[in-house]
């Protein structure tokens, strides 16, 4: 699949016109579904294959947030044959109580995926409980950028930032 056969993919499943309350709290005309597109068998497979491409010989683990990214970091995960986590938004009463799902010791590096970054709220959160795990975090890779400050924010925050399409490319396809 080309970047460009890729972007249409992404639009026609999951880009929707409307009034839509992002969770930055900023209000946006259109609204990119990645419910809508990650549930797609090609467009996913497609995904964790360039995701998977990002994976350094230092990277130990694939990280995903609940829970737009963890459909995102299984596919990676599965592309690459490295194990995931799922960094979770808080912690459950029960159970183990933990932020961060599955296997992670200290000093692993890991590649965040994410699905849609707009100004990188929810991402830097997941980077700062991994951090806490004693991960090290390589980089964040998002699907796609809306272009409206997560790559400043992520810079300030010390984040090495990626995004496999921007708005600008779902655009060039309409």
């Amino acid at each position: 699949m080309t970047d460009q056969e890729l972007a249409a993919a992404i639009r026609k499943a999951a880009y929707l016109e409307g009034d839509f309350l992002l969770r930055s709290g900023k209000r946006s005309k259109y609204y990119l579904d990645k419910y809508l597109f990650e549930t797609q068998p090609a467009i996913l497979r497609e995904l964790g294959a360039r995701l998977a491409k990002h994976v350094t010989p230092e990277t130990k683990r694939i990280a995903g947030a609940e829970l737009g990214a963890v459909a995102l970091a299984a596919a990676t995960s599965m592309a690459c044959g490295l194990p995931f986590v799922i960094v979770r938004n808080q912690k459950k009463d029960y159970g183990t109580s933990k932020l961060v799902e599955g296997k992670i010791e200290r000093g692993d590096v890991v590649l965040i995926v994410e699905d849609v970054a707009t100004t990188g709220g929810q991402a830097i959160e997941a980077v700062k409980s991994l951090t806490d795990a004693g991960a090290v975090v390589q980089k964040l890779v998002a699907v796609i950028d809306r272009q409206e400050g997560a790559e400043k924010n992520f810079a300030e925050a010390g984040v090495a930032f990626e995004a496999i399409l921007t708005k600008a490319d779902l655009d060039a396809v309409a």
